[in-house]
């Protein structure tokens, strides 16, 4: 249709609704469950779609250096929008579920090879946020599958290509965490003179703060003393990696510490947004096991994955460590290191 057409469309021609309802397999006759187990999975794949424009969209604003203001509100409405996404499939499972596993057979070997593993947008969204290989099942490549599909013709080639394009652009993840990095800490701006002793004194005043905790609950046993000493050194661990600060990773505790601050509150949200994001996956991935492990069973999956074991497996996916790790190192507000520069943060005396 012509551009001089716009706005003149009828609703059917605006959604494409004639093309889109000619992919369900009528042409081939299938039944009502199979046409059900059709239209979710092409659903999820419209999501999918819709996921990946939301999450790039929020990568290439944290990707900016430095990043506006007035684009961390947007940022968080894209993740917000994402979450909800995850949300509404988490629960689209329970429409397959009304599929029974002899209504499932009857279809099932029409299926082939097909996989849901062979669902390329499903992993263009984990290259987007991040999923490093080293953290998937068996360290797999997420590409190695859609080399070998690659032979089959043109179109699998550009799936490749957009995967490969995908992985060459750095991830949300990687945004992210260098967005924090830049977080001003005890009024210290990232780079500057005296920036690394600055952050250097946080760190080592939250630790000692920490530290205190621990020693208080570790009380007259010793299973418990060696629990708080093993919390204490995982502390250090995270906050101090070969003994030097990250920047990152303090900056992620000073965002979570001192919450309240003025400037920090569009920081605080974008972080909760994106744990969020990544909970709302996790309930997803899991509520997908749930549902095969209702239908099939503990068959082998269609892919020859190991089918429900593999899909709980994938639920235990993180990405977004750091922002879940942290919270196990917080200490209450009134241990926390004295603010210094709070009037930087827009933070007075007649705030509290």
């Amino acid at each position: 249709m012509s551009g001089g057409d716009y706005g003149n469309w009828t609703y059917s021609e605006y959604l494409n609704l004639n093309e889109l309802l000619a992919l369900q397999g009528e042409d081939r006759g299938v039944s009502a469950d199979e046409m059900h187990f059709i239209i979710v999975h092409q659903t999820f794949e419209l999501w999918f779609k819709q996921v990946i424009k939301e999450l790039s969209e929020v990568r290439d604003i944290l990707g900016q250096v430095p990043v506006p203001e007035d684009e961390i509100p947007r940022a968080v409405e894209h993740l917000g929008r994402t979450t909800e996404i995850f949300r509404l499939m988490a629960n689209q499972w329970t429409v397959l579920e009304t599929l029974t596993p002899q209504g499932f057979l009857a279809f099932r070997d029409g299926l082939g090879s097909a996989s849901g593993f062979e669902s390329y947008q499903m992993r263009e969204f984990e290259i987007l946020l991040g999923l490093e290989d080293a953290d998937r099942i068996g360290g797999m490549d997420p590409l190695e599958t859609f080399r070998r599909m690659a032979k089959r013709g043109e179109e699998h080639r550009e799936v490749l290509a957009k995967l490969e394009d995908a992985s060459s652009r750095p991830s949300l993840a990687e945004s992210l965490m260098l967005w924090v990095e830049r977080t001003p800490i005890m009024g210290s701006v990232f780079g500057s003179d005296n920036d690394q002793e600055s952050v250097m004194q946080y760190v080592d005043s939250h630790l000692e703060a920490h530290k205190g905790i621990c020693d208080a609950a570790s009380g007259s046993s010793e299973m418990m003393a060696a629990r708080m000493k093993a919390s204490h050194e995982s502390a250090i661990s995270f906050l101090k990696p070969d003994g030097v600060p990250s920047r990152m990773r303090a900056g992620l505790l000073f965002i979570e510490s001192y919450r309240e601050l003025p400037l920090l509150a569009w920081p605080r949200k974008l972080i909760d947004a994106i744990v969020e994001l990544e909970e709302s996956m996790v309930k997803w991935r899991h509520s997908h096991a749930r549902m095969v492990e209702r239908i099939m069973g503990r068959r082998i999956g269609t892919g020859g994955t190991s089918g429900v074991d593999y899909l709980d497996a994938t639920s235990e996916y993180r990405i977004f460590k750091d922002l879940w790790a942290v919270r196990t190192i917080l200490v209450k507000p009134q241990m926390r290191p004295e603010l210094v520069n709070s009037e930087f943060y827009g933070y007075h005396s007649t705030n509290e």
